[in-house]
C-alpha cells in the first residue's frame, strides 16, 4: 500500500513540472525582454533537475543525484556568463 501511493505522488510530481516546463517554455518564447528569457531558462533547468531527481527517487537509483547537481553547476555558469555579457554590452 505505501509503494502504491508514493508512486502515485511521484507521478503526479511528474505531472505538475510538465506543467511547470510548458509554462517555462511559453514565457521563453513569448517574454518581451532578454531579461525574462533568461529567467525562463533558469527555472527550465531547475524543472529539469526536478525531473532527473524525481525520476532518481522513483529508480531508487543515487547516482541520478550527480546529473542534477551538473545540470545546476552549468546553469548557474551560463547565467553568469550571459548577464555578463548583457552588462558588457550596454
Amino acid at each position: 500500500m505505501d509503494t502504491i501511493l508514493s508512486d502515485t505522488i511521484l507521478i503526479i510530481s511528474f505531472g505538475i513540472l510538465l506543467l511547470a516546463l510548458v509554462i517555462a517554455f511559453a514565457r521563453l518564447y513569448m517574454g518581451p525582454t532578454v531579461h525574462d528569457r533568461i529567467t525562463a531558462m533558469d527555472l527550465i533547468a531547475s524543472v529539469v533537475m526536478g525531473f532527473v531527481l524525481i525520476y532518481s527517487v522513483l529508480v531508487n537509483k543515487t547516482i541520478y543525484f550527480d546529473i542534477a547537481i551538473i545540470i545546476s553547476l552549468v546553469s548557474f555558469i551560463g547565467t553568469v556568463a550571459i548577464s555578463t555579457y548583457l552588462k558588457l554590452k550596454k
